[in-house]
């Protein structure tokens, strides 16, 4: 999940370098913390939150075929 997330993010931004994913693992949860560019964070935000909500729903998709639950932080 964390290679989907990374391929996603890496689309969606110009400055590669400065994507930088941490995860932590809980008993049933995966939490994500996605930090980008300053410049860039509206990109990975977009107009109302809607690519956010669509990283987010493509996450949550991903987790439950494992039967997990994920959480994506944006920073």
């Amino acid at each position: 999940m964390k290679a989907l997330l990374e391929y996603i993010a890496l689309s969606l931004v110009d400055n590669h370098e400065a994507v930088h994913i941490k995860e932590r693992v809980g008993r049933f949860t995966v939490t994500y913390e996605l930090s980008v560019a300053s410049d860039e964070t509206g990109k990975v935000i977009g107009r109302s939150g809607r690519v956010a909500k669509a990283i987010r729903d493509l996450m949550g998709v991903a987790a439950a075929r494992q039967n997990k639950r994920v959480h994506v932080d944006i920073e």
